[in-house]
Parts: C-alpha cells; sequence; structure tokens
C-alpha cells in the first residue's frame, strides 16, 4: 500500500508542479519529502489512517487547485474520489478507493 499511497501524492503533485515542457516532477525531488514510500510505510505500520488520510488531502487539495477547483468537471470527479478515501473507516479498506484515485490521478496529468 506504501507504494500506492506515494503514487497518489506524486500524481497530484505533479499536477501541481509540473509545467508543459518542463522538467518531469520525480519521486526524490523536494516536493515529495514527507510523502515519500518510507513515510507511508512508517505511518502504515503504526495503523494510522487519520495521518495517512490528512497527507492524502493535502496533496488532493493542491491538486485541486491546479485543475481549477471543485467546480470543474476534472474537480468534482477528484474530490469525489478523494472523499472515498477520507471516508475508508479503516485500513484495511483504504487499497480499493486510494487505488481509483491513483488511477484518476494518472490518467488527468
Amino acid at each position: 500500500m506504501e507504494l500506492t499511497l506515494e503514487a497518489v501524492a506524486l500524481f497530484a503533485l505533479k499536477l501541481v508542479h509540473e509545467t508543459d515542457g518542463g522538467s518531469p516532477l520525480l519521486r526524490d525531488d523536494l516536493v515529495m519529502d514527507g510523502y515519500e514510500r518510507e513515510v507511508f510505510g512508517l505511518l502504515v505500520r503504526q495503523g494510522d489512517l487519520a495521518r495517512i488520510q490528512l497527507k492524502i488531502d493535502e496533496c488532493v487539495t493542491q491538486a485541486l487547485e491546479a485543475v481549477g477547483g471543485a467546480d470543474t468537471v476534472l474537480g468534482r470527479e477528484l474530490r469525489r474520489l478523494a472523499t472515498d478515501v477520507q471516508n475508508a473507516p479503516q485500513l484495511d479498506a483504504l487499497p480499493a478507493p486510494l487505488t481509483t484515485l491513483k488511477d484518476y490521478l494518472k490518467d488527468i496529468q
């Protein structure tokens, strides 16, 4: 699950920080500090669902701004999928909505 969490953060932050013709955002870029696989791995091992959800929400909030806000077509779907992640009641319920969110972010970049 750590890899999926990192991928969600990466794809969300790519929407924010990448520009056409610019350098691609990579996993080892400073903007990814705090959203790395190891950070998420520690949170998963600790069972800290609330902190995981907070970190994902931070990335999604930035991505929402990059797509024009929650009132745009892309923004509404992004908000809906992020809400599914935020509504996961426990850690083992997180993979399915997280994977859907990751796939959507990958598709819209």
